[in-house]
C-alpha cells in the first residue's frame, strides 16, 4: 500500500507497568507478531479502552489517501466526503517523528523509533529494516483496529 510505512499485529503484553500517570491514558507494551518489533504506546483509554491480552492491527502510514497522494497535514474538510485510510480503523493519531535511535551490532542493526502525538508518545523498537522508511521530523499517521479473538 502506497504511503503505508509499517504494518503488523500486536498483543498487549502489559499495561502501565511503571504506575498510572494520567486518568485518561494508558501506557501499553506490545509485542508484533509478524516482525519481532517492541511497541510502547500510550493511548487515551476515555477513547479507546485497551486491556492486557487486546490484539491489534496497527498501520503507520504517511498519508490517509488510499492512494498514497501525500497530504500537507492540514485539517480538510473535504475528507470527510472521501473515502480514506481512516475509515478501516477505530482509532487515528497524527504525529511527528522527533527521535531514531540505532543499536548497531555485528549481526543485525536494530532501531528505536520516537513518535509524540501531541504528547501521547510511541516507541517502536526492532529490526531496522522495518523502520527504513522513517526520518526525523517526518509526520506520521497511527492507525489502530482490535481484533476480534
Amino acid at each position: 500500500m502506497a504511503g503505508v510505512l509499517f504494518e503488523d499485529i500486536f498483543d498487549v503484553k502489559d499495561v502501565d507497568p511503571e504506575g498510572k500517570k494520567f486518568d485518561r491514558v494508558s501506557r501499553l507494551h506490545c509485542d508484533s507478531e509478524s516482525f519481532k518489533m517492541d511497541l510502547i504506546l500510550d493511548v487515551n483509554t476515555q477513547l479507546y479502552p485497551m486491556e492486557l491480552g487486546d490484539k491489534f492491527r496497527l498501520v503507520l502510514a504517511t498519508t490517509l489517501q488510499d492512494d498514497g497522494a501525500p497530504d500537507d497535514g492540514e485539517y480538510n474538510p473535504l475528507w470527510e466526503q472521501q473515502p480514506s485510510r481512516a475509515d478501516q480503523f477505530e482509532y487515528v493519531m497524527y504525529g511527528k517523528v522527533y527521535r531514531i535511535e540505532g543499536d548497531e551490532s555485528d549481526v543485525a542493526s536494530r532501531l528505536s523509533a520516537y513518535v509524540s502525538y501531541g504528547g501521547l508518545l510511541m516507541r517502536l523498537q526492532g529490526d531496522a529494516n522495518n523502520l527504513h522508511g522513517m526520518t526525523i521530523d517526518q509526520n506520521i499517521y497511527l492507525l489502530m483496529k482490535k481484533l476480534a479473538f
